[in-house]
Protein backbone atom coordinates (compact mmCIF):
# COMPACT_ATOMS: atom_id res chain seq x y z
CA UNK A 1 0.00 0.00 0.00
CA UNK A 2 3.07 2.23 -0.03
CA UNK A 3 2.08 3.47 -3.51
CA UNK A 4 -0.63 5.59 -1.88
CA UNK A 5 1.78 7.36 0.47
CA UNK A 6 2.65 10.91 -0.54
CA UNK A 7 6.36 11.64 -0.39
CA UNK A 8 7.44 14.95 1.15
CA UNK A 9 7.67 17.89 -1.24
CA UNK A 10 5.69 16.06 -3.95
CA UNK A 11 3.44 18.22 -6.10
CA UNK A 12 0.05 16.51 -6.18
CA UNK A 13 -2.52 16.43 -8.96
CA UNK A 14 -5.54 14.45 -7.79
CA UNK A 15 -6.57 13.79 -11.38
CA UNK A 16 -3.65 11.35 -11.47
CA UNK A 17 -5.15 9.26 -8.65
CA UNK A 18 -7.92 6.83 -9.63
CA UNK A 19 -10.67 6.62 -6.96
CA UNK A 20 -11.65 3.21 -8.43
CA UNK A 21 -8.15 1.73 -8.11
CA UNK A 22 -7.98 -1.74 -6.51
CA UNK A 23 -4.61 -2.72 -7.99
CA UNK A 24 -2.80 -3.57 -4.75
CA UNK A 25 -5.01 -6.55 -3.93
CA UNK A 26 -5.31 -9.65 -6.04
CA UNK A 27 -8.87 -10.63 -5.23
CA UNK A 28 -12.49 -9.56 -5.28
CA UNK A 29 -14.69 -7.80 -2.73
CA UNK A 30 -15.39 -11.00 -0.78
CA UNK A 31 -11.68 -11.83 -0.55
CA UNK A 32 -10.92 -8.24 0.42
CA UNK A 33 -13.43 -8.27 3.26
CA UNK A 34 -12.00 -11.54 4.57
CA UNK A 35 -8.49 -10.10 4.50
CA UNK A 36 -9.65 -6.94 6.29
CA UNK A 37 -11.26 -9.13 8.97
CA UNK A 38 -7.89 -10.87 9.52
CA UNK A 39 -6.17 -7.50 9.78
CA UNK A 40 -8.80 -6.39 12.26
CA UNK A 41 -7.98 -9.37 14.46
CA UNK A 42 -4.30 -8.37 14.33
CA UNK A 43 -5.22 -4.77 15.14
CA UNK A 44 -7.14 -5.91 18.23
CA UNK A 45 -3.99 -7.53 19.63
CA UNK A 46 -1.74 -4.61 18.66
CA UNK A 47 -4.13 -2.11 20.21
CA UNK A 48 -4.29 -4.09 23.44
CA UNK A 49 -0.47 -4.17 23.60
CA UNK A 50 -0.34 -0.43 22.88
CA UNK A 51 -2.80 0.25 25.70
CA UNK A 52 -0.95 -2.03 28.12
CA UNK A 53 2.52 -0.76 27.24
CA UNK A 54 1.37 2.84 27.84
CA UNK A 55 4.25 4.48 25.97
CA UNK A 56 3.25 5.32 22.43
CA UNK A 57 0.24 7.18 21.07
CA UNK A 58 -1.47 6.89 17.69
CA UNK A 59 -3.31 9.64 15.82
CA UNK A 60 -5.37 8.73 12.76
CA UNK A 61 -6.58 11.69 10.67
CA UNK A 62 -9.49 11.08 8.29
CA UNK A 63 -10.34 13.74 5.72
CA UNK A 64 -12.75 13.47 2.80
CA UNK A 65 -15.44 15.22 0.87
CA UNK A 66 -19.02 14.64 2.05
CA UNK A 67 -20.01 10.93 1.73
CA UNK A 68 -16.30 10.05 1.48
CA UNK A 69 -16.64 7.27 4.05
CA UNK A 70 -15.06 8.51 7.27
CA UNK A 71 -17.78 6.96 9.44
CA UNK A 72 -17.56 3.70 7.51
CA UNK A 73 -13.81 3.50 8.10
CA UNK A 74 -14.30 4.02 11.83
CA UNK A 75 -16.95 1.28 11.97
CA UNK A 76 -15.16 -1.28 9.83
CA UNK A 77 -11.45 -0.80 10.45
CA UNK A 78 -11.76 -0.44 14.21
CA UNK A 79 -14.49 -3.03 14.74
CA UNK A 80 -13.76 -5.07 17.85
CA UNK A 81 -10.96 -2.98 19.36
CA UNK A 82 -11.11 -2.23 23.07
CA UNK A 83 -13.08 1.03 23.50
CA UNK A 84 -10.98 1.81 26.59
CA UNK A 85 -8.03 2.60 24.37
CA UNK A 86 -9.70 4.05 21.26
CA UNK A 87 -11.40 7.43 20.99
CA UNK A 88 -13.06 9.31 18.13
CA UNK A 89 -12.91 13.11 18.00
CA UNK A 90 -15.16 14.94 15.55
CA UNK A 91 -14.62 18.58 14.72
CA UNK A 92 -17.63 20.71 13.80
CA UNK A 93 -17.92 24.49 13.49
CA UNK A 94 -15.77 26.01 16.30
CA UNK A 95 -17.60 27.15 19.42
CA UNK A 96 -17.30 30.67 20.84
CA UNK A 97 -14.80 29.37 23.42
CA UNK A 98 -12.71 27.68 20.74
CA UNK A 99 -12.72 30.81 18.59
CA UNK A 100 -11.26 32.74 21.52
CA UNK A 101 -8.11 30.61 21.20
CA UNK A 102 -5.74 29.78 18.36
CA UNK A 103 -7.14 27.32 15.83
CA UNK A 104 -4.98 24.43 17.08
CA UNK A 105 -6.05 24.80 20.71
CA UNK A 106 -9.08 22.53 20.42
CA UNK A 107 -7.08 20.06 18.36
CA UNK A 108 -4.21 19.66 20.80
CA UNK A 109 -6.54 19.08 23.73
CA UNK A 110 -8.06 16.05 21.98
CA UNK A 111 -4.80 14.50 20.77
CA UNK A 112 -4.00 10.99 22.08
CA UNK A 113 -2.49 10.26 25.45
CA UNK A 114 -0.11 7.37 26.12
CA UNK A 115 -1.59 4.03 25.08
CA UNK A 116 -4.40 5.63 23.10
CA UNK A 117 -5.51 5.50 19.49
CA UNK A 118 -7.44 8.64 18.58
CA UNK A 119 -9.28 9.00 15.29
CA UNK A 120 -9.93 12.52 14.04
CA UNK A 121 -13.14 12.60 11.99
CA UNK A 122 -12.20 15.79 10.18
CA UNK A 123 -9.41 17.70 11.86
CA UNK A 124 -7.15 20.74 12.01
CA UNK A 125 -7.03 20.55 8.22
CA UNK A 126 -10.44 22.20 8.07
CA UNK A 127 -8.51 25.39 8.82
CA UNK A 128 -6.75 25.20 5.46
CA UNK A 129 -9.72 23.72 3.58
CA UNK A 130 -13.11 25.13 4.56
CA UNK A 131 -11.74 28.48 5.69
CA UNK A 132 -9.90 28.78 2.37
CA UNK A 133 -12.75 27.73 0.09
CA UNK A 134 -15.26 29.96 1.90
CA UNK A 135 -12.85 32.89 2.36
CA UNK A 136 -13.36 32.85 6.13
CA UNK A 137 -9.84 34.12 6.74
CA UNK A 138 -7.47 36.04 4.41
CA UNK A 139 -5.15 34.10 2.11
CA UNK A 140 -2.02 35.25 3.90
CA UNK A 141 -3.49 33.81 7.12
CA UNK A 142 -4.35 30.30 5.92
CA UNK A 143 -1.11 30.01 3.92
CA UNK A 144 0.92 30.36 7.14
CA UNK A 145 -0.99 27.45 8.64
CA UNK A 146 0.76 24.83 6.54
CA UNK A 147 3.96 25.49 8.48
CA UNK A 148 2.05 25.67 11.78
CA UNK A 149 0.49 22.28 11.11
CA UNK A 150 3.78 20.65 10.11
CA UNK A 151 5.42 21.96 13.28
CA UNK A 152 2.47 20.84 15.42
CA UNK A 153 2.57 17.33 14.01
CA UNK A 154 6.35 17.25 14.43
CA UNK A 155 5.83 18.09 18.11
CA UNK A 156 3.34 15.23 18.46
CA UNK A 157 5.75 12.85 16.73
CA UNK A 158 8.72 13.92 18.83
CA UNK A 159 6.64 13.26 21.94
CA UNK A 160 5.86 9.68 20.90
CA UNK A 161 2.78 9.97 18.67
CA UNK A 162 2.50 7.90 15.50
CA UNK A 163 0.64 10.15 13.05
CA UNK A 164 -1.10 8.67 10.00
CA UNK A 165 -3.33 10.75 7.72
CA UNK A 166 -5.76 9.41 5.15
CA UNK A 167 -7.54 11.34 2.41
CA UNK A 168 -10.48 9.21 1.29
CA UNK A 169 -10.54 9.95 -2.43
CA UNK A 170 -13.92 9.54 -4.12
CA UNK A 171 -15.03 10.80 -7.52
CA UNK A 172 -17.67 13.47 -8.01
CA UNK A 173 -19.91 10.91 -9.73
CA UNK A 174 -19.56 8.54 -6.77
CA UNK A 175 -20.53 11.33 -4.40
CA UNK A 176 -23.63 11.99 -6.49
CA UNK A 177 -24.68 8.33 -6.20
CA UNK A 178 -24.13 8.29 -2.44
CA UNK A 179 -26.06 11.52 -1.90
CA UNK A 180 -28.90 10.20 -4.05
CA UNK A 181 -28.96 6.97 -2.03
CA UNK A 182 -29.40 9.01 1.14
CA UNK A 183 -32.19 11.00 -0.46
CA UNK A 184 -33.98 7.88 -1.69
CA UNK A 185 -33.89 6.02 1.63
CA UNK A 186 -36.05 7.54 4.42
CA UNK A 187 -33.87 5.83 7.03
CA UNK A 188 -30.87 7.76 5.71
CA UNK A 189 -32.53 11.16 5.57
CA UNK A 190 -30.90 12.05 8.88
CA UNK A 191 -27.53 11.88 7.10
CA UNK A 192 -28.62 14.20 4.27
CA UNK A 193 -28.10 17.94 4.46
CA UNK A 194 -29.07 20.49 1.84
CA UNK A 195 -25.81 22.20 2.79
CA UNK A 196 -23.97 19.21 1.28
CA UNK A 197 -25.17 20.33 -2.15
CA UNK A 198 -23.70 23.78 -1.63
CA UNK A 199 -20.36 22.21 -0.75
CA UNK A 200 -20.62 19.90 -3.76
CA UNK A 201 -20.92 22.95 -6.02
CA UNK A 202 -17.46 23.95 -4.77
CA UNK A 203 -15.89 20.59 -5.68
CA UNK A 204 -13.12 22.00 -7.88
CA UNK A 205 -12.15 24.55 -5.23
CA UNK A 206 -11.92 21.80 -2.64
CA UNK A 207 -9.82 19.60 -4.92
CA UNK A 208 -7.36 22.44 -5.39
CA UNK A 209 -7.26 23.00 -1.62
CA UNK A 210 -6.70 19.29 -0.96
CA UNK A 211 -3.89 19.20 -3.51
CA UNK A 212 -2.10 21.95 -1.58
CA UNK A 213 -2.67 20.13 1.71
CA UNK A 214 -1.26 16.87 0.36
CA UNK A 215 1.67 18.60 -1.33
CA UNK A 216 2.67 20.76 1.62
CA UNK A 217 1.90 18.71 4.73
CA UNK A 218 2.89 15.13 3.94
CA UNK A 219 6.06 14.64 5.95
CA UNK A 220 8.26 11.78 7.11
CA UNK A 221 6.79 12.10 10.60
CA UNK A 222 3.15 12.57 9.53
CA UNK A 223 2.53 11.11 6.05
CA UNK A 224 -0.60 11.46 3.96
CA UNK A 225 -2.10 8.52 2.10
CA UNK A 226 -4.47 9.13 -0.83
CA UNK A 227 -6.85 6.19 -0.44
CA UNK A 228 -8.97 5.12 -3.43
CA UNK A 229 -12.40 5.18 -1.80
CA UNK A 230 -15.03 4.54 -4.48
CA UNK A 231 -14.89 0.86 -3.50
CA UNK A 232 -15.59 0.81 0.22
CA UNK A 233 -14.11 -2.65 0.79
CA UNK A 234 -10.81 -1.61 -0.80
CA UNK A 235 -10.74 1.66 1.16
CA UNK A 236 -10.98 -0.31 4.42
CA UNK A 237 -8.37 -2.80 3.26
CA UNK A 238 -5.84 -0.08 2.42
CA UNK A 239 -6.23 1.71 5.75
CA UNK A 240 -6.17 -1.52 7.78
CA UNK A 241 -3.01 -2.66 6.00
CA UNK A 242 -1.20 0.64 6.52
CA UNK A 243 -2.17 0.82 10.20
CA UNK A 244 -1.26 -2.76 11.09
CA UNK A 245 2.01 -2.59 9.13
CA UNK A 246 3.02 0.62 10.87
CA UNK A 247 2.21 -0.63 14.37
CA UNK A 248 4.17 -3.83 13.81
CA UNK A 249 7.29 -1.79 13.04
CA UNK A 250 7.36 -0.50 16.62
CA UNK A 251 7.55 -3.97 18.20
CA UNK A 252 5.00 -3.08 20.88
CA UNK A 253 5.07 -5.49 23.80
CA UNK A 254 3.07 -6.25 26.91
CA UNK A 255 4.86 -4.78 29.95
CA UNK A 256 6.52 -7.04 32.48
CA UNK A 257 4.78 -7.33 35.83
CA UNK A 258 6.87 -5.70 38.57
CA UNK A 259 5.97 -8.37 41.10
CA UNK A 260 7.46 -11.87 41.32
CA UNK A 261 4.45 -13.89 40.18
CA UNK A 262 6.26 -17.24 40.42
CA UNK A 263 5.47 -17.47 44.15
CA UNK A 264 1.89 -16.30 43.97
CA UNK A 265 -0.65 -18.88 45.13
CA UNK A 266 -4.37 -18.34 44.63
CA UNK A 267 -6.30 -20.24 47.27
Amino acid sequence: MDKYRIRPHTKINLNEFDPNDISEFKGDKEDGNKHTAKLNAELEVLQEKLYAEHKRKVLIVLQAMDTGGKDGVIRNVFDGVNPQGVRVASFKVPSALELDHDYLWRIHSLSPGKGEIVIFNRSHYEDVLVVRVHNIVPEDTWKKRFDHINDFERLLSDEGTIVLKFFLHISKDEQKERLQARLDDPEKHWKFSVGDLKERALWDDYMQAYEDVLSKTSTEWAPWYVVPANKKWYRDLVISTVLVTMLKKFDIKYPENKDDLSKVVIE
